[in-house]
């Protein structure tokens, strides 16, 4: 596949790097490019397991219920998923962190990256939090986030009590495809972005260089949205930091690999809300129903007056809270 593609499909993969706010600037030390991530800066909340230090903190009773939210990307960070912070006030234990390589989490080589390490990392961040056997897990994902979710329930069947997912691109690789044919991914960037074509010419530098890279693919990522988006975006989204080298790890993972994250998913019977929004053309209900039928028992929920970005701004999300607590609470 033509590294033009590779781009336009891997910026699609997670579209919340679509018309993300490139508004860490007020955070970043005079003289560095990006922000200082956890392992350089003491200050940042963070946890440190299997081997990494992730930036991640938690609200809500720490006995209670826990609710992983898991951002989109890859390499986004869960800035734009805090308005979830308000489902703490309903008495649960809301926990964010930034996937390993992402956002203000450790950076690490391309070669180290693989799904495996992200479910570990998973199962490490849930362990880090969690009171007690008994206590209850569910995960709440959007786009790569939820994606992730859903790969992860597929090989830990017994792990969580139930997940909550916000427009997954697919769940196999060919769905993926499917999706962002159909979005027209390349062709909703701006003039000015659509004036770089290749990734190399775009995001040079080595492997270890992650600030430099971090900082161009900030840049790339700040552009916006043209107005005819089909994904229904409302807006530029916040965020601290992009993780392109993990972007481009995973990137080159699912064209390698065209991974199948459906192969067990029948045989987990707890029930899935699975969110998608009206002003997203490019998914639809169609779209939900093919993704969503690996689970045997799942709910659909179109999200009113909303895009992509249902969980981040104020209409989309007013409009999913109550459902997202109600599904909750069935379960709780």
């Amino acid at each position: 596949m033509s590294k033009t593609i590779l781009l336009a499909l891997g910026l699609g993969v997670g579209f919340l790097l679509i018309g993300c706010q490139n508004d860490f600037a007020d955070t970043r030390p005079n003289g560095r490019l990006v922000p200082k991530i956890a392992d350089e800066d003491p200050s940042i909340p963070s946890i440190p397991v299997n081997g990494a230090v992730l930036h991640a903190e938690a609200f809500g009773p720490a006995d209670s219920a826990i609710v992983v939210v898991i951002h989109g990307g890859p390499g986004s960070d869960y800035r734009y998923l805090l308005n979830c912070k308000e489902i703490a006030d309903h008495g649960y234990r809301v926990v964010f962190y930034d996937q390993r390589g992402a956002g203000l989490s450790q950076r690490f080589p391309k070669k180290v990256y693989d799904m495996e390490l992200l479910y570990e990392d998973l199962n490490a961040v849930i362990a880090h939090y969690r009171t007690s056997p008994t206590q209850k897990v569910f995960l709440l994902g959007h786009s790569w986030g939820a994606m992730l979710a859903s790969a992860y329930i597929n090989t830990h069947l017994d792990a969580v009590d139930g997940a909550i997912l916000g427009e997954p691109g697919g769940l196999v690789w060919k769905d993926v495809e499917d999706y962002l044919g159909r979005s027209r991914s390349f062709g909703f960037f701006s003039e000015g972005l659509n004036d770089a074509v290749f990734f190399d010419q775009i995001l040079t530098g080595k492997e270890d260089e992650h600030e430099v890279l971090d900082y161009k693919f900030d840049l790339l990522t700040a552009v916006g949205d043209s107005k005819d988006s089909p994904v229904g975006n409302e807006g530029k989204l916040a965020k601290w930091r992009s993780g392109a080298v993990t972007f481009n790890a995973y990137l080159a993972l699912g064209e390698d690999e065209k991974p199948d994250w459906t192969e067990n998913l029948d045989q987990f019977t707890t029930p899935v809300l699975f969110i998608y929004s009206e002003n997203n053309e490019a998914y639809g209900l169609k779209h939900a129903e093919k993704v969503s039928s690996a689970y045997p028992n799942v709910e659909l929920f179109e999200t009113l007056d909303a895009g992509h970005d249902m969980l981040s701004f104020p209409t989309g999300w007013n409009n999913t809270l109550p459902v997202m607590l109600d599904y909750l609470t069935s379960l709780k």
